[in-house]
């Protein structure tokens, strides 16, 4: 049997192999789908796709010079306009988290990591000057904190 640039044959799958599948035509005539040619949409796995012993019909593309023959399952369903089962978005995969209640910021004292915490009837500029002298001194007893450290390194004694 002739092989011709743009007919469409029926062949059975052979071999698959992570870059494309193996289509043996009649004749004894073996050509590769590339992965890029085996559908319409993205293909991740061409196990997903196709198997070996399934019949499958190919559009031969042009044969390169070494004489192998380049096929393509995708063309052969743009043609006959059969679209590729719909991607699902890897965004759908995943359920949504719900929206937390929106909440009164001014019903509870506001709370910090060190356990102080700020009535709700003070204005923000004491919030914020309460707020800006427990941090200095956090950060005063950081620095004490480090200075004693290294104090102890340099001395040699533990």
């Amino acid at each position: 049997m002739q092989v011709e640039e743009g007919k469409i044959l029926t062949g059975k799958v052979t071999g698959v192999t992570n870059f494309g599948a193996f289509v043996e035509l009649d004749g004894g005539v073996t050509g590769l789908v590339h992965i890029s040619e085996i559908s319409t949409a993205y293909v991740k796995d061409i196990n997903d796709h196709v198997k070996v012993g399934d019949s499958v019909d190919v559009k031969v593309l042009a044969p390169d010079k070494k004489g192998k023959i380049g096929l393509s399952i995708k063309q052969v369903m743009q043609e006959r306009g059969e679209a590729a089962p719909a991607r699902q978005s890897r965004f759908e995969k995943k359920p949504r988290t719900p929206k937390l209640p929106e909440t009164d910021l001014h019903a509870q004292p506001m709370e910090f990591e060190w356990g102080r915490s700020f009535d709700s009837d003070m204005s923000f500029e004491d919030k914020l000057n309460k707020f800006k002298q427990a941090s200095d001194e956090k950060m005063h007893d950081i620095k004490r904190n480090m200075e004693s450290k290294r104090g102890r390194g340099k001395s040699g004694t533990y």
